[in-house]
C-alpha cells in the first residue's frame, strides 16, 4: 500500500496510514453506523428505483424534460447509497484497510461523482421549473428532451470528471503534499476546490429557487384574480407552482443533511479536527443517505403524475395477484369442488 503523509492529528495512530482514518472506536458506534447505514440505503435504493420505474414507464411522464432531470437524480441518488454504503461500512464498520490507493480513490470518486450529479440535476431542474414558469410560451421551444438529454449527458461527464482527478494524479502521494484530515490519499489543495465547486452549484440552486419561487408567487396572485377566465392555462399554473414547491421542499432537505458534512469539511481545510470532530463527521456522513431515501417520499406526496403512475401501478399488480384466483382452472376446481359436496349431502341424506 502507498504511505502518505499521515495527519498532525492522527500522529498517534500506528500502522498504515488508512488505520489513522478509522475513527469508530467502540463496537456499538460500529454498530449503530451499520444499522443506519443498512436502514437508509436500502429504503434509499427501493425508493428511487421505484421513482426511476414509475418515470420510464409512464410515456406522458418520461417525454418530459422536468422528470428526466429528476430520473437523473434519483439515478444519482442510487449510486451514491449503494457505492456509499458499501466502501463505508466496510471501511469503518469491518476496519477492511487491505485494498490499494486506487481502490479507494475509486471508490471516493463513485461517491463525489454521484453527489455532484444529484446536486447538478437539482440546479437543471431548477432552470427547468424557471423557464417553465417564467417563460411559459417559449418553453417548448427552449427545453426540449434533446437539449435535456444533452444537458444530463455534459453533466455526468463534467462531475465524473471532477471527482476523477484525485485518481488520476492529484493526490497527497503523487504530489507528497499535505493530506486530508478527512479522506485517506486526498490533497488539501484538491478538497478545498471540490468544496469552492459545490458552494458554487448550491449557490446557483439557491438563486434559481428564489425566482422560481418569486414567479410562484405571482402566478398564485395571478390565479386568484384570473380564475375563472384562464381556463387550462390556470391548470397548468397550477401544477408549475406545486412543482416548484417540491423541489423547493427537496433543496430544504438537500441542506439540512449535507450542511454539517460540508461545514465540518471547510473546517478541516482552515483548521484542525479533533478526534471527536471527525467521530462526527463519520457520523453525519449518514445524513446524506437520510437526503436520497427522503427525496423520492417528497416526489410521491407531491408530484401527482407521478403519484397517478404509482396507484396505476398498484391496481395492475392487485390485479395480477387476483388474476390466479379468478383463472378457469381456479373456477373450475372451484365448482367441481362444490357438485362434489353437493353430491356427498345428497348421498348422505
Amino acid at each position: 500500500m502507498d504511505s502518505c503523509r499521515i495527519p498532525a492529528n492522527a500522529s498517534k495512530c500506528s500502522g498504515t496510514t488508512m488505520e489513522c482514518f478509522m475513527v469508530l472506536s467502540t463496537q456499538a458506534q460500529k454498530i449503530s453506523i451499520g444499522i443506519l447505514c443498512g436502514l437508509f440505503g436500502t429504503m434509499c435504493v427501493f425508493e428511487n428505483s421505484l421513482v426511476l420505474y414509475l418515470i420510464f414507464s409512464s410515456p406522458g411522464i418520461r417525454k418530459k424534460p422536468s422528470y428526466l432531470f429528476i430520473g437523473s437524480l434519483a439515478l444519482a441518488d442510487i449510486l451514491a447509497s449503494v457505492i456509499f454504503v458499501c466502501s463505508f461500512v466496510n471501511f469503518h464498520v469491518f476496519n477492511e484497510a487491505g485494498f490499494s490507493k486506487e481502490v479507494f480513490l475509486l471508490q471516493l470518486g463513485g461517491v463525489n461523482t454521484s453527489f455532484s450529479a444529484s446536486l447538478s440535476s437539482l440546479l437543471l431542474t431548477a432552470l427547468d421549473r424557471y423557464l417553465s414558469i417564467g417563460r411559459p410560451s417559449e418553453y417548448k421551444l427552449l427545453m426540449t428532451r434533446k437539449r435535456a438529454w444533452t444537458a444530463l449527458a455534459v453533466l455526468w461527464v463534467t462531475c465524473a470528471t471532477i471527482a476523477g482527478l484525485p485518481l488520476l494524479g492529484w493526490n497527497c502521494c503523487t504530489l507528497d503534499s499535505s493530506c486530508s484530515e478527512l479522506f485517506p490519499f486526498v490533497d488539501d489543495n484538491y478538497l478545498s476546490g471540490w468544496l469552492c465547486w459545490v458552494v458554487v452549484l448550491l449557490g446557483c440552486i439557491v438563486c434559481a429557487y428564489a425566482h422560481v419561487l418569486w414567479r410562484a408567487r405571482q402566478h398564485v396572485a395571478y390565479m386568484e384574480q384570473h380564475q375563472a377566465q384562464a381556463g387550462k392555462q390556470t391548470s397548468r399554473m397550477r401544477m408549475d407552482v406545486m412543482l416548484a414547491k417540491t423541489l423547493v421542499m427537496v433543496l430544504a432537505v438537500l441542506m439540512l443533511c449535507w450542511s454539517p458534512v460540508l461545514v465540518l469539511m471547510i473546517y478541516s481545510v482552515f483548521g484542525r479536527l479533533s478526534d471527536r470532530l471527525r467521530k462526527m463527521f463519520a457520523f453525519c456522513s449518514t445524513l446524506c443517505l437520510l437526503n436520497s431515501m427522503v427525496n423520492p417520499i417528497i416526489y410521491a406526496l407531491r408530484s401527482k403524475e407521478l403519484f397517478s403512475s404509482l396507484r396505476r401501478v398498484l391496481s395492475r399488480f392487485r390485479r395480477q395477484l387476483k388474476a390466479p384466483e379468478e383463472s378457469p382452472e381456479a373456477e373450475s376446481s372451484h365448482k367441481s369442488s362444490v357438485i362434489e359436496t353437493v353430491c356427498e349431502d345428497t348421498h348422505t341424506v
